[in-house]
């Protein structure tokens, strides 16, 4: 079996993460993509005002029509910070006998410009296929530039026209995924339900019906 490991906070999940997933999948043959939601990330602060059972529900809800999606829930399992080196051993061991090559580790560009930082970058890369999804350079308000200038640099990561380019700054072997791209993200759709902008389809029915329902990010609706 072929698996491919796709960690985030996915706070909330939205069709950008499920369209990447799929790509993934389908493109390069993965057998099974397994979400596996942090507890508590170690690089980035988590809003205390949504839980994190409420971004699991989400999570499940939303990979609930996809047989070749799986949630991995070590990580809330284990409780505090956790890392993706820790993670990637546990997974070793728990699909043991069953694993088609090594793991598949999927990354937007943006957290490839933090690769180095990670606890264990070459284990993790020693263990794993990393996977890097392209994305578009977005702005502190995740709106593209279409006006950059080649040759500009985002978070160690060379931009190339309106995308980022792994190029040589990326020192680890891996795949550059030439994925669809949809410029969503969570902090963008956090933002738009809490300024009650239009946002019910970035994210699945399913997930749009949990947020109202319990009045997340400020969903007013």
């Amino acid at each position: 079996m072929r698996i491919a490991i796709y960690g985030g906070s996915f706070n909330p999940i939205h069709i950008g993460h499920l369209s990447l997933a799929d790509d993934v999948a389908l493109s390069l043959g993965y057998d099974k993509i397994l979400f596996v939601p942090t507890f508590i990330p170690p690089h980035k602060q988590l809003s205390a005002s949504v839980s994190p059972m409420s971004r699991m529900a989400m999570l499940e809800a939303a990979v609930a029509d996809n047989s070749r999606f799986e949630i991995e829930t070590c990580e809330f399992q284990r409780g505090g910070i956790s890392y993706t080196i820790d993670t990637v051993k546990f997974l070793m061991k728990k699909y043991k006998g069953k694993l088609d090559g090594k793991f598949g580790l999927i990354l937007g560009q943006e957290i490839a410009a933090e690769f180095e930082k990670w606890k264990d970058p070459d284990g993790v890369a020693a263990l794993c296929d990393i996977i890097i999804a392209k994305r578009r350079i977005l702005g502190d308000r995740r709106a593209v530039d279409h006006n950059a200038p080649r040759g500009d640099y985002v978070g160690g990561i060379q931009s190339s026209g309106n995308f980022m380019d792994v190029g040589d700054s990326f020192k680890w072997s891996h795949i550059l995924l030439d994925n669809f791209i949809l410029p969503i993200s969570s902090s963008e759709v956090r933002a738009r339900i809490a300024s009650g902008k239009g946002w019910r389809y970035l994210v699945p029915l399913a997930v749009y019906e949990y947020i109202v329902a319990n009045r997340l990010y400020g969903c007013k609706q």
